[in-house]
């Protein structure tokens, strides 16, 4: 008697345990880097770095097989439904931009990023650039060959390539589009703003927090937020991300007793990540179309709720009680007061404790440079002078010397997340369309946030943006939830209103 199980396996379902397989090794590649961030003592990181680059070497292995080009091809010509076969064009897309990496460079580049982080974790703190040259400059390295072995695969520029990884299909003609537009009127905004809250009389409560009540302070929130902590966590590491996997979020942030908004609203930026990766598609995980559509599509959750929601009159007025239960009544704690202090405008040096105003500077400086870092234009020793201009020009700060607050204060380079900043700011307008779209869908949603109902968002958020994972390309998603691709003009809007009010 012949079973199921006797029957040949089709290619595609074949693919698919492959994936799954993936799946099962890349969680426990994910726990073993939140714990490296979070818990692991100084002297295991070049051990640690070893047996992650042993893992990511076989991952790529896996996901390389030279037999998978005759499976993509023999599950082509099988009858699949529509979400096999969108799943089936991503396995295929990861795989070619894979195959375009060598084992041995996967290897390199694991070994030479974790000493990176792991030496800039104190060469920041003391401000030693040069100290962080002598590693970084391997990064820049083998971020230059990666990107050149994935142009070359791909048919783009090298830094086009290392965008893609983030971003699929994104180009440096729409990001200078975009960010050529946002340079025309935003330094003027700068300014019509800080002169407008000049006159403003903001109170500020004065430490110390104590750690333990901001935690609880944040976890009531994300409470609040939706995260489930049945399927997450949160901890403590030098810079705040959500990383793990959906079945097991792991969410960081830093604190500081002599104020709390920081790691607060870090914790929220985060939770907006988390709450993505919770609310995906529980019947595709393991499988690439389950996976976040991209980092703009990420970061506009995560900006979503910190910017969009977090700031909103309503959410203030929610949570006004919970900083009054922690740390006592206070004049800072009442909500107009808060709405004021969190959407003061104030050019700084740090992009992540930067107001949502100035922020879109950060990302240009950073996207200027980097570009000009891998396409070979420049070299790591020219940063500095670069980033002093920039700052400069941008946001009229000094930065000349200070090394910690100027290019090292983020973990990207030194991860070699090249191309992953412009994300950020294309997140943030995709997160201006997503409120500007809820608006139009649900009339009250402005009265039923500030009763504390944000089951609205969340319903929205989920079907037109969690659900639909990598189904659909970044286009087509936001065509699908909002009416039209990506659209500029909401975040412009957004801004106008929020600091103007016109």
């Amino acid at each position: 008697m012949t079973t199921s199980s006797d029957l040949p396996q089709s290619a595609y379902q074949n693919l698919a345990n492959i994936w799954t397989r993936a799946h099962h090794l890349g969680h426990l590649q994910a726990i073993a880097s939140w714990d490296q961030a979070a818990n692991m003592p100084p002297h295991g990181n070049e051990a640690r770095a070893a047996a992650m680059a042993e893992m990511a070497v076989l991952l790529h292995g896996i996901l390389t097989a030279p037999d998978l080009a005759a499976q993509h091809d023999a599950a082509e010509k099988e009858s699949l439904s529509q979400q096999q076969r969108a799943n089936l064009t991503e396995m295929k897309r990861q795989w070619v931009a894979r195959t375009a990496i060598e084992p041995e460079s996967v290897r390199r580049m694991q070994m030479a990023t974790a000493r990176c982080e792991h030496a800039w974790r104190t060469q920041r703190p003391a401000n030693d650039w040069q100290g962080f040259l002598s590693n970084f400059k391997e990064v820049v390295s083998l971020s230059r060959l990666e990107a050149k072995a994935l142009s070359q695969k791909l048919g783009v520029s090298p830094y086009e390539a290392l965008m893609d990884q983030y971003e699929p299909g994104l180009t440096t003609a729409t990001v200078d589009r975009v960010f050529n537009d946002v340079r025309t009127w935003l330094p003027g905004l700068i300014q019509q703003v800080v002169a407008q809250q000049a006159a403003q009389t903001v109170a500020i409560a004065q430490g110390p927090f104590p750690i333990p009540q901001q935690r609880d302070l944040c976890e009531t929130i994300m409470r609040l937020l939706g995260f489930d902590f049945q399927a997450g966590r949160l901890d403590i590491s030098t810079h705040p991300f959500c990383g793990g996997v959906p079945e097991d979020v792991r969410l960081t942030t830093r604190f500081n007793e002599q104020e709390f908004i920081t790691s607060l609203y870090g914790t929220i930026h985060e939770t907006g990540h988390a709450r993505y990766e919770q609310g995906r598609p529980k019947d595709w995980l393991g499988q690439p179309a389950s996976q976040a559509r991209s980092m703009a599509i990420h970061e506009s959750q995560s900006l979503f709720f910190e910017m969009q929601l977090g700031r909103h009159p309503g959410f203030l007025s929610q949570i006004a009680p919970l900083m009054k239960l922690q740390f006592g009544a206070h004049a800072a704690f009442e909500p107009e007061n808060l709405a004021m202090l969190l959407t003061r405008v104030k050019p700084g040096f740090i992009r992540v404790d930067a107001d949502e105003v100035t922020y879109p500077a950060h990302i240009l400086l950073r996207y200027d440079i980097e570009r000009q870092l891998i396409q070979g234009d420049i070299e790591a020793e020219d940063i500095p002078a670069l980033w002093d201009s920039a700052m400069h020009s941008l946001l009229g700060v000094d930065t000349r010397g200070n090394f910690k607050d100027g290019p090292m204060q983020d973990v990207h380079w030194p991860m070699g997340l090249f191309g992953y900043f412009p994300c950020y700011s294309l997140g943030a307008m995709y997160a201006a369309q997503w409120f500007a779209s809820m608006r139009a869908t649900l009339p009250q949603l402005d009265s039923q946030i500030a009763a504390g109902d944000f089951q609205p968002i969340f319903d929205w958020l989920k079907t037109h943006i969690w659900q639909q994972a990598s189904f659909w390309p970044t286009d087509t998603l936001a065509q699908m939830a909002s009416g039209s691709s990506l659209n500029p003009a909401h975040f412009k809007n957004h801004l106008m209103q929020r600091y103007l009010r016109t």
